[in-house]
């Protein structure tokens, strides 16, 4: 059995939060998809449950995160190019994400953004060649 990966965060507004991640150019599971929640599909294996804050509290005890004063995760995906992950930012930017800044260390190039509820996501391209020895 593969094992997937599903990262659950709580959003106040979920019809916002899904035409936000769309404009990003990722879809969403209908089978797991309702007024509390959806999947969002990043990969075959790779999922991430965006679930309306009073439903996200069913599954915990704990207070949710307040991300303008903290950060409860930093999600990392890769990109294929440099050009990519200035793609996918500026989109993220234009609707109306928070950009943070850019990190160039020559072999790996990192661009961040908070979505909608301030949840951190961050797009890197590597090139392990020029990976100093």
């Amino acid at each position: 059995m593969t094992t997937q990966i599903f990262v659950n965060l709580a959003v106040k507004d979920l019809n916002k939060s899904i035409a936000f991640f769309t404009k990003l150019g990722y879809s969403f599971n209908p089978q797991f998809t309702d007024e509390n929640a959806t999947c969002m599909i990043v990969s075959d294996n790779i999922f991430v449950m965006l679930l309306v804050e009073p439903f996200f509290k069913t599954f915990t005890t704990r207070e949710i995160c307040d991300t303008t004063k903290a950060v409860e995760v930093l999600t990392s995906f890769s990109a294929e190019s440099r050009e990519k992950v200035d793609e996918i930012v500026d989109t993220a930017i234009a609707a109306g994400a928070v950009g943070q800044d850019t990190k160039d260390h020559g072999w790996m190039y990192i661009r961040s953004f908070s979505d909608l509820d301030g949840h951190h996501w961050e797009y890197a391209h590597m090139d392990l060649s020029a990976l100093p020895q």
